[in-house]
Protein backbone atom coordinates (compact mmCIF):
# COMPACT_ATOMS: atom_id res chain seq x y z
CA UNK A 1 0.00 0.00 0.00
CA UNK A 2 1.46 3.38 -1.02
CA UNK A 3 1.59 6.38 1.24
CA UNK A 4 -0.82 8.38 -0.92
CA UNK A 5 -4.38 7.58 -1.98
CA UNK A 6 -4.86 7.90 -5.72
CA UNK A 7 -7.96 10.07 -5.33
CA UNK A 8 -6.16 12.50 -3.00
CA UNK A 9 -2.96 13.19 -4.90
CA UNK A 10 -1.84 16.80 -4.25
CA UNK A 11 -0.47 17.11 -7.81
CA UNK A 12 -1.36 15.50 -11.12
CA UNK A 13 0.85 13.61 -13.57
CA UNK A 14 1.96 16.78 -15.38
CA UNK A 15 4.67 17.08 -12.73
CA UNK A 16 6.72 14.91 -15.11
CA UNK A 17 6.22 17.10 -18.17
CA UNK A 18 8.95 19.27 -19.59
CA UNK A 19 8.41 22.98 -19.07
CA UNK A 20 7.66 23.75 -22.72
CA UNK A 21 5.03 21.00 -22.96
CA UNK A 22 3.38 22.06 -19.71
CA UNK A 23 3.02 25.63 -20.88
CA UNK A 24 1.75 24.63 -24.33
CA UNK A 25 -0.95 22.40 -22.82
CA UNK A 26 -2.08 25.11 -20.43
CA UNK A 27 -1.87 28.08 -22.79
CA UNK A 28 -5.25 29.81 -23.01
CA UNK A 29 -6.97 27.25 -20.78
CA UNK A 30 -8.99 28.26 -17.73
CA UNK A 31 -8.34 26.52 -14.40
CA UNK A 32 -11.44 26.26 -12.22
CA UNK A 33 -11.06 27.86 -8.76
CA UNK A 34 -11.20 24.65 -6.71
CA UNK A 35 -8.19 23.22 -8.63
CA UNK A 36 -5.90 26.24 -8.57
CA UNK A 37 -3.92 24.97 -5.58
CA UNK A 38 -3.23 21.65 -7.32
CA UNK A 39 -2.37 23.52 -10.52
CA UNK A 40 0.14 25.79 -8.78
CA UNK A 41 1.84 22.89 -6.94
CA UNK A 42 1.95 20.76 -10.11
CA UNK A 43 3.43 23.68 -12.02
CA UNK A 44 6.07 24.32 -9.34
CA UNK A 45 7.22 20.68 -9.22
CA UNK A 46 7.20 20.49 -13.03
CA UNK A 47 9.36 23.61 -13.27
CA UNK A 48 11.82 22.18 -10.77
CA UNK A 49 12.15 18.76 -12.43
CA UNK A 50 12.32 20.24 -15.93
CA UNK A 51 15.84 21.49 -15.32
CA UNK A 52 16.94 17.83 -15.43
CA UNK A 53 15.57 17.13 -18.91
CA UNK A 54 18.74 18.24 -20.77
CA UNK A 55 20.70 15.52 -18.96
CA UNK A 56 18.55 12.82 -20.59
CA UNK A 57 18.47 14.60 -23.95
CA UNK A 58 22.27 14.56 -24.02
CA UNK A 59 22.44 10.83 -23.25
CA UNK A 60 19.69 10.05 -25.76
CA UNK A 61 21.48 11.89 -28.53
CA UNK A 62 24.70 10.08 -27.68
CA UNK A 63 23.38 6.53 -27.35
CA UNK A 64 19.99 6.13 -29.04
CA UNK A 65 18.95 8.89 -31.45
CA UNK A 66 20.78 7.51 -34.49
CA UNK A 67 20.21 3.84 -33.63
CA UNK A 68 17.60 2.23 -35.92
CA UNK A 69 14.81 0.07 -34.52
CA UNK A 70 15.42 -3.65 -35.04
CA UNK A 71 11.73 -4.48 -35.43
CA UNK A 72 8.51 -2.58 -35.97
CA UNK A 73 6.25 -2.57 -32.88
CA UNK A 74 3.33 -4.76 -31.89
CA UNK A 75 0.24 -2.65 -31.11
CA UNK A 76 -2.56 -3.87 -28.83
CA UNK A 77 -5.61 -1.81 -29.77
CA UNK A 78 -9.13 -1.44 -28.40
CA UNK A 79 -11.31 0.96 -26.48
CA UNK A 80 -10.57 1.51 -22.80
CA UNK A 81 -11.78 -1.37 -20.61
CA UNK A 82 -11.66 -3.87 -23.48
CA UNK A 83 -9.09 -6.11 -21.79
CA UNK A 84 -5.99 -4.52 -23.29
CA UNK A 85 -4.16 -4.36 -19.94
CA UNK A 86 -4.51 -8.09 -19.36
CA UNK A 87 -3.27 -8.92 -22.85
CA UNK A 88 -0.41 -6.45 -22.47
CA UNK A 89 0.70 -8.14 -19.26
CA UNK A 90 0.50 -11.59 -20.86
CA UNK A 91 2.58 -10.65 -23.90
CA UNK A 92 5.11 -8.72 -21.81
CA UNK A 93 6.08 -12.04 -20.17
CA UNK A 94 8.06 -12.52 -23.39
CA UNK A 95 11.35 -10.79 -22.61
CA UNK A 96 12.11 -9.99 -26.24
CA UNK A 97 9.41 -7.34 -25.93
CA UNK A 98 10.16 -3.94 -24.47
CA UNK A 99 7.50 -1.60 -23.16
CA UNK A 100 6.72 1.67 -21.47
CA UNK A 101 6.73 1.28 -17.67
CA UNK A 102 4.45 2.89 -15.09
CA UNK A 103 7.35 5.01 -13.89
CA UNK A 104 8.03 6.14 -17.44
CA UNK A 105 4.45 7.33 -17.92
CA UNK A 106 4.93 9.97 -15.22
CA UNK A 107 8.65 10.73 -15.59
CA UNK A 108 9.60 10.12 -19.23
CA UNK A 109 12.42 12.70 -18.98
CA UNK A 110 14.01 10.97 -15.98
CA UNK A 111 14.68 7.59 -17.56
CA UNK A 112 18.31 7.68 -18.66
CA UNK A 113 19.37 9.78 -15.69
CA UNK A 114 18.16 9.77 -12.08
CA UNK A 115 15.76 6.85 -12.44
CA UNK A 116 16.89 4.86 -9.36
CA UNK A 117 16.29 7.77 -7.00
CA UNK A 118 12.99 8.99 -8.44
CA UNK A 119 11.61 5.50 -9.03
CA UNK A 120 12.24 4.47 -5.44
CA UNK A 121 10.34 7.49 -4.15
CA UNK A 122 7.48 6.92 -6.59
CA UNK A 123 7.28 3.29 -5.48
CA UNK A 124 6.86 4.33 -1.84
CA UNK A 125 4.13 6.83 -2.65
CA UNK A 126 1.95 5.11 -5.25
CA UNK A 127 -0.80 2.58 -4.40
CA UNK A 128 -0.18 -1.07 -5.28
CA UNK A 129 -3.59 -1.61 -6.92
CA UNK A 130 -5.52 0.36 -9.50
CA UNK A 131 -8.50 1.76 -7.58
CA UNK A 132 -10.86 1.08 -10.48
CA UNK A 133 -10.33 -2.66 -11.02
CA UNK A 134 -7.76 -4.03 -8.53
CA UNK A 135 -5.17 -4.68 -11.25
CA UNK A 136 -1.66 -4.54 -9.79
CA UNK A 137 0.37 -1.33 -9.95
CA UNK A 138 4.15 -1.14 -9.71
CA UNK A 139 6.76 1.20 -11.10
CA UNK A 140 8.30 -1.35 -13.49
CA UNK A 141 5.10 -2.97 -14.76
CA UNK A 142 4.09 -2.37 -18.41
CA UNK A 143 1.81 0.59 -18.91
CA UNK A 144 0.13 2.41 -21.80
CA UNK A 145 2.29 5.14 -23.24
CA UNK A 146 -0.21 7.99 -23.73
CA UNK A 147 0.49 9.55 -20.32
CA UNK A 148 4.21 9.49 -21.14
CA UNK A 149 3.55 11.11 -24.51
CA UNK A 150 1.43 13.75 -22.78
CA UNK A 151 4.43 14.70 -20.66
CA UNK A 152 6.67 14.84 -23.74
CA UNK A 153 4.55 16.91 -26.16
CA UNK A 154 1.29 18.90 -26.12
CA UNK A 155 -0.40 16.99 -28.96
CA UNK A 156 -2.11 14.05 -27.26
CA UNK A 157 -5.66 13.05 -26.41
CA UNK A 158 -4.89 12.63 -22.72
CA UNK A 159 -4.91 16.38 -22.24
CA UNK A 160 -8.61 15.77 -21.61
CA UNK A 161 -7.84 14.29 -18.18
CA UNK A 162 -6.61 17.70 -17.05
CA UNK A 163 -8.90 19.87 -19.17
CA UNK A 164 -12.11 17.84 -19.64
CA UNK A 165 -14.10 20.77 -21.05
CA UNK A 166 -12.05 20.35 -24.23
CA UNK A 167 -12.48 16.59 -24.59
CA UNK A 168 -14.14 16.65 -28.01
CA UNK A 169 -11.52 19.02 -29.39
CA UNK A 170 -8.72 16.76 -28.22
CA UNK A 171 -10.53 13.70 -29.54
CA UNK A 172 -10.97 15.07 -33.06
CA UNK A 173 -7.46 16.49 -33.35
CA UNK A 174 -5.20 14.16 -31.38
CA UNK A 175 -7.15 10.90 -31.11
CA UNK A 176 -8.38 10.74 -34.71
CA UNK A 177 -5.71 13.03 -36.19
CA UNK A 178 -8.34 15.13 -37.95
CA UNK A 179 -7.20 18.73 -38.57
CA UNK A 180 -3.83 18.00 -37.01
CA UNK A 181 -1.13 20.10 -38.68
CA UNK A 182 1.86 18.66 -40.48
CA UNK A 183 4.13 20.24 -37.87
CA UNK A 184 2.18 18.65 -35.01
CA UNK A 185 2.21 15.27 -36.74
CA UNK A 186 5.97 15.51 -37.20
CA UNK A 187 6.38 16.18 -33.47
CA UNK A 188 4.19 13.15 -32.71
CA UNK A 189 6.32 10.90 -34.94
CA UNK A 190 9.61 12.08 -33.48
CA UNK A 191 8.40 11.99 -29.88
CA UNK A 192 6.84 8.54 -30.16
CA UNK A 193 9.97 7.14 -31.79
CA UNK A 194 12.06 8.61 -28.97
CA UNK A 195 9.77 7.06 -26.36
CA UNK A 196 10.03 3.66 -28.06
CA UNK A 197 13.82 3.74 -28.17
CA UNK A 198 14.12 4.74 -24.52
CA UNK A 199 11.56 2.08 -23.53
CA UNK A 200 13.54 -0.65 -25.32
CA UNK A 201 16.77 0.59 -23.74
CA UNK A 202 15.15 0.59 -20.30
CA UNK A 203 13.58 -2.88 -20.50
CA UNK A 204 16.30 -4.57 -22.61
CA UNK A 205 13.76 -5.44 -25.28
CA UNK A 206 14.25 -5.74 -29.03
CA UNK A 207 10.64 -5.13 -30.14
CA UNK A 208 8.29 -2.54 -28.68
CA UNK A 209 4.98 -3.81 -27.27
CA UNK A 210 2.37 -1.08 -27.19
CA UNK A 211 -0.90 -1.06 -25.26
CA UNK A 212 -2.50 2.31 -25.83
CA UNK A 213 -6.24 2.74 -26.54
CA UNK A 214 -5.74 6.11 -28.30
CA UNK A 215 -3.65 4.35 -30.97
CA UNK A 216 -6.88 2.67 -32.11
CA UNK A 217 -7.70 5.93 -33.92
CA UNK A 218 -4.20 6.32 -35.39
CA UNK A 219 -3.82 3.14 -37.44
CA UNK A 220 -3.15 4.92 -40.73
CA UNK A 221 -0.37 7.03 -39.21
CA UNK A 222 1.15 4.08 -37.33
CA UNK A 223 1.35 2.00 -40.51
CA UNK A 224 3.03 4.93 -42.25
CA UNK A 225 5.59 5.12 -39.44
CA UNK A 226 6.04 1.34 -39.09
CA UNK A 227 5.04 -0.46 -42.34
CA UNK A 228 5.50 -3.96 -40.88
CA UNK A 229 3.95 -3.29 -37.47
CA UNK A 230 1.67 -5.98 -36.07
CA UNK A 231 -1.78 -5.15 -34.67
CA UNK A 232 -4.07 -6.96 -32.23
CA UNK A 233 -7.56 -5.47 -31.88
CA UNK A 234 -9.68 -6.39 -28.87
CA UNK A 235 -13.46 -6.04 -28.83
CA UNK A 236 -15.50 -6.52 -25.66
CA UNK A 237 -19.20 -6.55 -24.80
CA UNK A 238 -20.24 -2.88 -25.25
CA UNK A 239 -22.60 -3.00 -22.26
CA UNK A 240 -19.68 -3.99 -20.04
CA UNK A 241 -17.34 -1.51 -21.72
CA UNK A 242 -19.76 1.33 -21.08
CA UNK A 243 -20.27 0.54 -17.40
CA UNK A 244 -16.58 -0.13 -16.84
CA UNK A 245 -15.40 2.96 -18.73
CA UNK A 246 -17.81 5.22 -16.88
CA UNK A 247 -16.54 3.88 -13.55
CA UNK A 248 -12.90 4.04 -14.65
CA UNK A 249 -13.09 7.57 -16.02
CA UNK A 250 -15.10 8.85 -13.05
CA UNK A 251 -12.47 7.61 -10.60
CA UNK A 252 -9.37 8.31 -12.67
CA UNK A 253 -10.18 11.90 -13.54
CA UNK A 254 -10.56 13.01 -9.92
CA UNK A 255 -6.85 13.41 -9.06
CA UNK A 256 -5.99 14.72 -12.53
CA UNK A 257 -8.61 17.28 -13.51
CA UNK A 258 -8.10 21.03 -13.36
CA UNK A 259 -11.60 21.80 -14.63
CA UNK A 260 -15.04 20.70 -13.47
CA UNK A 261 -17.09 18.25 -15.47
CA UNK A 262 -20.49 16.85 -14.58
CA UNK A 263 -21.24 13.11 -14.60
CA UNK A 264 -23.65 13.74 -17.47
CA UNK A 265 -20.96 15.49 -19.53
CA UNK A 266 -18.47 12.73 -18.81
CA UNK A 267 -21.00 10.13 -19.92
CA UNK A 268 -21.77 12.02 -23.14
CA UNK A 269 -18.06 12.18 -23.93
CA UNK A 270 -17.70 8.43 -23.42
CA UNK A 271 -20.62 7.68 -25.72
CA UNK A 272 -19.33 10.02 -28.41
CA UNK A 273 -15.64 9.05 -28.30
CA UNK A 274 -16.41 5.32 -28.40
CA UNK A 275 -18.34 5.82 -31.64
CA UNK A 276 -15.63 8.01 -33.17
CA UNK A 277 -12.88 5.56 -32.24
CA UNK A 278 -14.80 2.53 -33.51
CA UNK A 279 -15.59 4.07 -36.89
CA UNK A 280 -12.08 5.47 -37.38
CA UNK A 281 -10.55 2.06 -36.75
CA UNK A 282 -13.01 0.36 -39.11
CA UNK A 283 -12.30 2.96 -41.81
CA UNK A 284 -8.52 2.70 -41.52
CA UNK A 285 -7.77 -0.94 -40.73
CA UNK A 286 -7.48 -1.76 -44.43
CA UNK A 287 -4.17 0.12 -44.39
CA UNK A 288 -2.70 -2.71 -42.29
CA UNK A 289 -0.96 -5.21 -44.61
CA UNK A 290 -2.51 -8.65 -44.89
CA UNK A 291 -1.26 -10.96 -42.15
CA UNK A 292 -0.42 -8.14 -39.74
CA UNK A 293 -3.80 -7.85 -37.97
CA UNK A 294 -5.62 -10.17 -35.61
CA UNK A 295 -9.04 -9.29 -34.14
CA UNK A 296 -10.10 -11.01 -30.93
CA UNK A 297 -13.12 -11.02 -28.64
CA UNK A 298 -11.90 -10.36 -25.12
CA UNK A 299 -14.39 -12.87 -23.71
CA UNK A 300 -12.70 -15.58 -25.80
CA UNK A 301 -9.23 -14.42 -24.83
CA UNK A 302 -10.09 -14.28 -21.14
CA UNK A 303 -11.32 -17.88 -21.18
CA UNK A 304 -8.34 -19.30 -23.03
CA UNK A 305 -5.53 -16.75 -22.88
CA UNK A 306 -2.64 -19.18 -23.25
CA UNK A 307 -3.87 -20.97 -26.37
CA UNK A 308 -5.06 -17.77 -28.03
CA UNK A 309 -1.74 -16.07 -27.28
CA UNK A 310 0.06 -18.92 -29.03
CA UNK A 311 -2.37 -18.61 -31.95
CA UNK A 312 -1.76 -14.86 -32.21
CA UNK A 313 2.00 -15.42 -32.28
CA UNK A 314 1.53 -17.84 -35.17
CA UNK A 315 -0.87 -15.63 -37.15
CA UNK A 316 1.34 -12.56 -36.82
CA UNK A 317 4.60 -14.51 -37.32
CA UNK A 318 5.96 -13.26 -34.00
CA UNK A 319 9.18 -14.87 -32.73
CA UNK A 320 9.92 -16.15 -29.27
CA UNK A 321 6.82 -17.99 -28.09
CA UNK A 322 8.56 -21.21 -27.09
CA UNK A 323 11.15 -19.34 -25.04
CA UNK A 324 8.38 -17.32 -23.34
CA UNK A 325 5.99 -20.26 -22.90
CA UNK A 326 6.80 -21.01 -19.21
CA UNK A 327 6.47 -17.35 -18.14
CA UNK A 328 3.26 -16.82 -20.10
CA UNK A 329 1.73 -20.02 -18.75
CA UNK A 330 2.68 -19.12 -15.17
CA UNK A 331 1.16 -15.62 -15.47
CA UNK A 332 -2.07 -16.87 -17.05
CA UNK A 333 -2.48 -19.57 -14.39
CA UNK A 334 -1.87 -17.02 -11.62
CA UNK A 335 -4.66 -14.83 -12.99
CA UNK A 336 -7.29 -17.55 -13.18
CA UNK A 337 -8.57 -16.69 -9.71
CA UNK A 338 -8.59 -12.93 -10.31
CA UNK A 339 -11.81 -11.32 -9.13
CA UNK A 340 -13.19 -8.82 -11.62
CA UNK A 341 -15.77 -6.16 -11.08
CA UNK A 342 -19.32 -7.37 -11.67
CA UNK A 343 -21.66 -5.29 -13.79
CA UNK A 344 -25.42 -5.32 -13.50
CA UNK A 345 -26.89 -3.67 -16.55
CA UNK A 346 -29.57 -1.20 -15.54
CA UNK A 347 -32.37 -0.50 -18.03
CA UNK A 348 -30.99 2.99 -18.71
CA UNK A 349 -27.56 1.50 -19.49
CA UNK A 350 -29.05 -0.93 -21.98
CA UNK A 351 -31.02 1.90 -23.55
CA UNK A 352 -27.97 4.17 -23.89
CA UNK A 353 -25.75 1.48 -25.39
CA UNK A 354 -28.39 0.29 -27.83
CA UNK A 355 -29.14 3.87 -28.88
CA UNK A 356 -25.55 5.02 -29.34
CA UNK A 357 -23.49 1.87 -30.01
CA UNK A 358 -25.84 -0.37 -31.98
CA UNK A 359 -23.21 -0.66 -34.75
CA UNK A 360 -20.88 -2.52 -32.38
CA UNK A 361 -23.64 -4.72 -31.01
CA UNK A 362 -24.60 -5.70 -34.56
CA UNK A 363 -21.07 -6.21 -35.90
CA UNK A 364 -19.89 -8.39 -33.01
CA UNK A 365 -23.20 -10.01 -32.07
CA UNK A 366 -23.32 -8.70 -28.52
CA UNK A 367 -27.07 -8.11 -28.23
CA UNK A 368 -28.62 -9.22 -24.93
CA UNK A 369 -30.73 -12.35 -25.10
Amino acid sequence: MGLLEFSKLPVNTLVGADWKTFNEIMRGRAIDPNYRGKYRLTKAVCRLLSVLKPLQDKKYEKFLASKPLEHDPVFILGHWRSGTTFMHNVFSCDKHFGYNTTYQTVFPHLMMWGQPFFKKNMSWLMPDKRPTDNMELAVDLPQEEEFALTNMMPYTYYNFWFLPKHTQEYADKYLLFEDITDAELKVFEETFTKLIKISLWNTNGTQFLSKNPPHTGRVKELVKMFPNAKFIYLMRNPYTVFESTRSFFTNTIKPLQLQNITPEELQENILSVYAKLYHKYEADKHFIPEGNLVEVRFEDYEKNAFDLTQEIYQKLSLPGFEEARPAIEAYVNKKKGYKKNKYQYKPETVELVEKHWSFALDEWGYHLD
